[in-house]
């Protein structure tokens, strides 16, 4: 069991969650206290040994379903076509096993079957899959990468399994039952059911080997699926799919963070100043026994975001405001803003700490605005030129994201110029397609002349790579 807890929790490290040898320990100590027959309390005890963060519960929850427990369910069930299979044949599968049992008894001296046979005959399960697993380790199969090694290592495992030698000594027992007196039809009945037996092995063999190739590859397919969801629209997104994406928005947000970690330290150390460093080593030769730094200072700017939280945009303001919030550090501050037509501010509902929560409240308006209105753009706007004007300054970045769908309402333009004036720089974010710009009720093309940059923003690659211009 020890051996097997060690190549599970290998197999948690390749897909990305991280075990210490003090949380593996702690899972060898469970290991006293517990037992597979309860497989959920087994589960959790090894959970709360091995998982610290909660976005690695639903790949743990996965991959401990295909280590632990999917494959005997998968040669029970295999084994019970099989039984469905014989019985549509007319054969009596338990009375059949009775009446083998029965003859071994009266056989004498040593029946010379190896374990597979045993393990077939007695519909061992347990140990047919500790057989399967020990095959499949001497084959080589968690070296496994793609599908087409699938038949290659299953293969390979039916050999080290000794497949062949299995069968052949089951052959050799109906004959020795012929011999017996077993009557042709009950002959008949052994050798169908010992080619049953081989093929629902063989399947199971196949199967083992797909799931230990999800296994191996299951920390690669999960970054496939990351990628995956980066490219898909906004618009399209699930209910499981948003769920999803907050978790990647706060992978990409930490890597942010990770690369500020390190161009503050660069930063705080400065600079190597050589003229410096050689005044100040001049009674010593010139040799640099004393180092001097140029120290730097960057300012972090402020940010100031205009949220559209109309339905149509919903999902790429929410993940905005989720990116940015989780970047706070990197701005001297941050002040929020949503609208539809009216215009509130709902910098206060982030300061609880639950950004995933305050998001939401933000996008149902805050309490702050209606959301249930008709999009105006220049009217929300106008509201913000004419009470928090006063927010922008020239350290200011300032953020809008929105549509511009304005339902033929003027667009009051001029207000985004005198904020641009205002501000450090400005960026508009449009979840709509470039082409699309300036065409119906669109006034994009209006507010364009007065942005520093405009972007299209319908996926998460495209907002990443936004905020990664605005942060780094």
């Amino acid at each position: 069991m020890q051996q097997k807890v060690i190549e599970f929790t290998n197999l948690l490290r390749k897909s990305g969650i991280r075990v210490s040898v003090a949380e593996a320990i702690d899972a060898f100590n469970a290991l006293d206290e517990l037992s597979l027959d309860d497989r959920e309390v087994f589960r959790d005890a090894l959970r709360s040994a091995m998982v610290k963060r909660g976005d690695e519960i639903a790949t743990y929850d996965e991959l401990f379903d295909l280590f632990w427990s999917g494959f005997y369910d998968n040669l029970k069930g295999a084994f019970g076509e099989m039984e469905g299979e014989l019985g549509e044949m007319g054969i009596d599968l338990e009375q059949l096993l009775s009446q083998l049992a029965e003859m071994l008894q009266d056989m004498d001296g040593d029946l010379d079957l190896g374990e597979l046979a045993k393990a077939l005959l007695t519909q061992d399960l347990s140990q047919l899959e500790n057989l399967i697993r020990q095959a499949a380790e001497q084959a080589g199969t968690q070296r496994i990468e793609n599908m087409l090694q699938v038949g290659f290592f299953s293969r390979r495992t039916t050999e080290q399994l000794g497949m062949e030698g299995a069968a052949q000594e089951l052959e050799g027992l109906a004959e020795r039952m012929r011999a017996q007196g077993m009557g042709d039809e009950a002959i008949a009945q052994m050798q169908e059911l010992i080619r049953k037996l081989m093929e629902t092995v063989r399947r199971a063999v196949r199967n083992y080997t797909e799931r230990e190739l999800q296994q191996q590859n299951h920390n690669y397919m999960e970054k496939f699926r990351r990628e995956m969801l980066t490219e898909k629209s906004f618009y399209h997104l699930t209910e499981d799919e948003i769920a999803r994406m907050r978790e990647v928005v706060a992978r990409l947000a930490q890597r942010i963070k990770n690369i500020l970690s390190i161009r503050k330290k660069r930063l705080k150390r400065g600079k190597l100043d050589l003229h410096q460093t050689l005044r100040r080593n001049m009674a010593r030769g010139g040799i640099p026994f004393e180092v001097v730094y140029k120290t730097r200072r960057k300012d972090r700017p402020k940010l100031v975001i205009m949220c559209d939280v109309s339905s149509s945009v919903a999902n790429v303001s929410r993940f905005m405001l989720q990116f940015m919030y989780s970047l706070q550090e990197a701005f001297t501050k941050i002040r929020c803003y949503v609208f539809v037509a009216e215009l509130g501010e709902v910098t206060d509902v982030f300061h609880d700490g639950d950004v995933s929560s305050a998001v939401e409240k933000a996008l149902d308006g805050g309490d702050v605005i209606n959301v249930y209105t008709r999009s105006n753009f220049g009217y929300a706007f106008h509201e913000f030129w004419k009470n928090h004007l006063s927010s922008v300054d020239n350290k200011t970045t300032v953020i809008i994201l929105g549509d511009a769908r304005n339902n033929y309402n003027d667009a009051r333009a001029w207000c985004i110029r005198d904020i641009r004036n205002k501000a450090k720089n400005l960026v508009w974010l449009n979840p709509e397609s470039p082409s699309a710009w300036g065409f119906g009720d669109s006034v994009m093309d209006r507010y364009m002349p007065y942005c520093d940059v405009v972007e299209e923003c319908r996926n998460l690659r495209q907002l990443s790579k936004v905020v990664d211009q605005i942060v780094l």
